[in-house]
């Protein structure tokens, strides 16, 4: 007889698996009861043998009538409630809770063991459940207790059907309205085949969302190749055993309410099941952490828009629970994230399994976080920032308690002196005023290092080489050099092959900015050639007509591609990266008075940080916020950019890192991205969406060669080829002494007197004879001494955390420093640029869009060096070059293409409006008289300036006299420019 490779062979072999190997009974499709979407045999089996006398209270064994009351109450409570609530919480009916599962039981409870032992897994094959059409059947479905799990739709290559199939099926052939289909009544969904598994939450029809669950291979997607069978085997044979589905059901599956911040309201749901990346790391991470002793380090490389957030939360909820011989293993996690909406993620997945209430606290302030650490508070909640702050007094009570520190984003946290204080917090290891000096050095020391009282999870997209050693898995290397490696990765290659971020870089335009300057005078100064071209860069990046130019790109490019083609169902939103605050504000009033203009029904937000006053440019306005020009409160940017009728958010440092916002699909570039920057920024527009199928990045300020390179680094794993080497340190202890700025009983007497608690005058003294010394230095060698000290002291505070070993002397020396680099000015040097910009003038500028292109990235591990330790150097030598030659350099780099007349007459339109505005009889006519006065006043500048044009080129001219379209178009455009503006 031949081997089945048929769908149906698929079929059996799963529900044999489970039933020889996992203990699921077989169950029958009659079983299966259309009319409440359950295996009511069975769950009338699991009460009798576990809750007998409430059953016999409610008369359901005996009585249909009574029965029938009882699943109709069931049906309308799962669809209520879902399928998660019930199985933790059980079901109330009448005046009797019953229990519908007993959850997974400690080691020491025997009892609750035997109760676990009562649950019935069940399988059932081709489940026929439609009462209207009674043939259709799903190939199959899991059972505890009776109650729907999971379905499954299997599909066979052999047969020449795939996953896709599978999930096609679910999309078009399952009706959504039947009740096992209903949201909430099934945890999750499967479409599996014999090289694939993607699983669904909620069906609804064609707009369901199915997500890949499958290991991937070679940091992509898919599943390699399984050397004992099929590779998907692992769903049935991992996934699906009863410990691990218990696990699942009891830790991970939730129902996620989406509140509106505004009104405080349900506004929606979620179902979550954990994809098969996330429900591994967190596996992974407890059973290490139950074989070692606490004390180690893990870092977790999962790419941005993977779902960090709910990962963390797992994991911080279940160390909780963690226990070790009978002992609960941490007394406390400690999660340090730069996200505030992290705290209320945790909140709600805390809420969702735990009965215990205020388990979760957050700590704004020391006094808050020792609080919160003395009354043994489970899970406290801060800020990167914060957290140096906040643990500082902390008392040495902490010592003989245990920790997790779950760090969010790691990479923004490799500060020394954030790990110091942390890490005397938490150990303990504070300086106490009744010890002599060389006690408080060693406790310092001590300090530094990563202690053993706590484990750190260093959750992050974008490692940098410093994670990597302080974080990573050491893996030494034949040549004696020893790697690190993340101890899980879920790679930016695997989650965009998968569909579960999307391709930033597929739909990548760059755009190339020319521009023209002219000299205003005779005169020919010198400049420093360097300084001068990056300074007059910046100049005509932030002139008027530039930001006008791009921004009217901008809106035309959203309306007539993004809106136009119905991006995301019509919903695509789009941001605006800047590179300051002023360059925010000034594309803010542009793209307000461009949609105006265009009488576009969208609006923008602007998102920055703090005040800004800009008396030259908006002098009415006075000290700007982003609440004060949007006209809302900063906390609901968030969720008024989902809204309409605003579209374009406008950003300066703000919304480029941890922003999840699916509807984003299009960014516009206007700032120089980097490494890290680079990545975190454009991968703000990788969410997925239902109805999102790609992006858009359109980039006025980058390279794509630049952008391939900061994305290559981050795209599979990321390694770090050697660790640092801390002779380094000894190398700027010589350059430092070399320039005898301080000697060494200088730092002796210093540290004494600051840990010794002293008057601050002698410090003082001591440091200001220094800083004399200092002053003594040749230019060049007060950058060498200064550099060198700032090098000495951010690396020491990095390898202090790490070494094995201490150092006495490089302690004392860093505190010296750290109090001395405050007292030195900073090396005066000669501005070679002063005076440019009044020298020269803006003649052109022009944008060309040029061909859409894909980024592609190599297939390739990335590899970093260790941290760069070495000697500064010192100032470099002015290149004196006449303004004619700096002129002409920055013209042939920027402005080296053919400049047409409209090009010309485009240039001279954008200033016009701001000089007509200047005119005296118009701005009175404005004043004091009716709009048609103000219009032949207008008109009239408008004529005056036109000729006065003439001086430069006939170009403008002619067109204004010789179309008479183009003059009525140009005066209309002026006035409407200029007349609301200035009333």
């Amino acid at each position: 007889m031949a081997t089945d490779i048929s769908e149906a062979g698929l079929e059996k072999i799963i529900s044999d698996y489970l039933v020889d190997v996992n203990g699921y009974e077989l169950g029958k499709a009659a079983e299966f009861s259309k009319e409440y979407a359950l295996d009511e045999g069975r769950v009338l089996r699991f009460l009798q043998a576990t809750q007998l006398e409430k059953v016999k209270a409610v008369h359901i064994l005996d009585s249909e009538y009574e029965r029938n009351k009882f699943f109709v109450s069931l049906r309308k409570k799962l669809g209520e409630a879902g399928i998660v609530d019930l199985l933790r919480n059980g079901f109330r009916y009448l005046a009797y809770k019953f229990d519908l599962y007993y959850s997974t039981p400690s080691e020491q409870n025997l009892m609750a063991k035997a109760l676990y032992a009562r649950n019935i897994f069940s399988i059932t094959r081709q489940v026929t459940y439609s009462k209207e059409f009674p043939r259709l059947a799903l190939d199959l479905a899991i059972f505890i207790n009776g109650l729907p799990i999971a379905t499954f739709e299997l599909k066979n290559r052999l047969t020449k059907q795939n996953v896709d199939d599978a999930v096609n099926q679910y999309m078009n052939d399952r009706n959504p309205k039947e009740l096992i289909f209903n949201f909430k009544r099934c945890a999750v969904h499967f479409a599996v085949d014999d090289n694939e598994v993607k699983m669904c939450t909620r069906l609804c029809g064609k707009a369901s969302w199915f997500l890949p669950f499958n290991k991937g291979n070679n940091d992509g997607a898919g599943n390699p190749p399984n050397p004992d069978g099929i590779k998907t085997d692992y769903l049935w044979k991992e996934i699906l055993t009863k410990e691990s589905l218990s696990n699942i059901l009891e830790n991970y599956s939730q129902v996620v309410e989406k509140i509106d911040r505004k009104t405080n309201k349900i506004v929606g749901e979620t179902m979550i099941f954990p994809r098969y990346h996330q429900l591994t790391v967190v596996r992974k991470l407890l059973a290490d952490t139950l074989r070692n002793e606490v004390g180690k380090r893990y870092l977790i490389q999962h790419s941005a828009g993977s779902g960090k957030s709910n990962s963390i939360a797992w994991l911080a909820y279940q160390l909780v629970k963690l226990e070790k011989s009978g002992k609960t293993f941490f007394d406390s996690i400690i999660v340090v994230t730069d996200r505030v909406n992290l705290d209320r993620q945790i909140r709600d997945t805390i809420r969702q399994f735990m009965q215990e209430r205020n388990v979760v606290g957050w700590a704004d302030d020391s006094s808050t976080l020792g609080s919160l650490l003395n009354a043994g508070k489970k899970i406290i909640i801060t800020t990167i920032h914060k957290f140096p702050f906040i643990l500082s007094s902390i008392g040495t009570e902490n010592k003989d308690k245990q920790f997790a520190i779950i760090i969010d984003e790691a990479h923004s946290s490799q500060t020394g002196s954030l790990f110091a204080k942390m890490n005397m917090a938490v150990s303990g290891n504070v300086c106490d005023d009744e010890e002599d000096i060389e006690d408080k050095i060693n406790k310092l020391i001590e300090g530094h290092r990563m202690v053993r009282n706590a484990n750190y999870y260093a959750f992050t997209a974008t490692p940098k080489n410093k994670t990597l050693e302080m974080f990573g898995d050491a893996i030494p290397q034949p040549d004696g050099q020893v790697r690190h490696v993340a101890f899980h990765t879920y790679s930016m290659r695997q989650a965009i092959q998968e569909r579960f971020i999307l391709d930033v870089l597929e739909h990548y335009t760059p755009v190339s900015s020319f521009y023209k300057l002219v000299k205003k005078s005779e005169d020919d100064p010198l400049f420093d050639n360097e300084k001068a071209q990056a300074k007059l860069r910046a100049y005509v990046e932030g002139d008027r007509t530039t930001i006008h130019h791009k921004a009217a790109i901008m809106v035309e490019h959203f309306h007539t591609n993004v809106i136009s083609n119905g991006k995301i169902g019509g919903q695509a939103r789009a941001m605006v990266v800047t590179s300051s605050i002023e360059r925010a504000i000034d594309y803010y009033f542009e793209f307000c008075r461009l949609l105006e203009e265009r009488g576009s029904q969208y609006k923008a937000i602007i998102a920055f940080s703090g005040e800004k006053e800009l008396p030259n440019k908006y002098r009415e306005y006075g000290k700007m916020t982003e609440a004060s020009l949007n006209g809302f409160p900063s906390a609901e940017i968030e969720d008024r950019f989902k809204k309409d009728p605003y579209r374009f958010l406008i950003v300066a440092n703000k919304f480029q890192t941890g922003y999840d916002e699916p509807l984003l699909h299009t960014m516009y570039v206007d700032k120089i991205l980097t490494d890290i920057k680079a990545v975190q920024t454009l991968s703000r527009l990788n969410r997925a969406h239902p109805q999102k199928r790609d992006t858009f990045v359109l980039d006025f300020a980058n390279d794509p060669e630049d952008i391939k390179k900061s994305f290559q680094r981050y795209y599979k794993t990321t390694e770090l080829a050697s660790e640092t080497d801390p002779n380094k340190l000894n190398d700027l202890i010589a350059e430092l002494e070399k320039h005898q700025v301080y000697t060494a009983e200088d730092v002796e007497r210093l540290v004494g007197l600051f840990l010794g608690a002293s008057d601050r005058e002698m410090i003082d003294s001591i440091l200001d004879t220094c800083a004399e010394n200092y002053k003594t230095l040749n230019t060049d060698s007060q950058v060498k001494f200064k550099s060198s000290a700032k090098s000495f002291i951010r690396t020491y505070a990095f390898l202090a955390a790490i070494l094995p070993f201490g150092s006495a002397e490089w302690e004392k020396l860093s505190i010296f420093l750290n109090l001395l680099i405050h007292k030195l000015p900073t090396p005066e040097g000669d501005d070679y640029t002063e005076g440019l910009l009044d020298a020269v003038d803006f003649n052109s500028y022009k944008n060309t869009i040029q061909e859409e292109q894909r980024i592609i990235l190599d297939n390739e591990k990335a590899e970093v060096q260790a941290i760069p330790v070495g000697r500064s150097g010192g100032i470099t030598s002015p290149n004196l070059q006449s303004l004619t030659t700096i002129l002409e350099e920055f013209n042939t780099r920027f402005g080296n293409i053919p400049w047409t007349d409209s090009d010309r007459i485009r240039q001279q339109i954008a200033a016009i409006p701001e000089e007509v505005a200047k005119n005296e009889a118009y701005q009175n006519a404005i004043r004091n008289s009716d709009r048609a006065v103000a219009r032949i006043e207008s008109d009239k500048a408008l004529m005056a300036i036109i000729l006065k044009s003439m001086t430069s080129g006939l170009e403008l001219y002619k067109e204004y006299q010789d179309n008479p379209s183009f003059q009525r178009w140009l005066q209309e455009f002026v006035f409407e420019r200029t007349y609301n503006q200035n009333r």
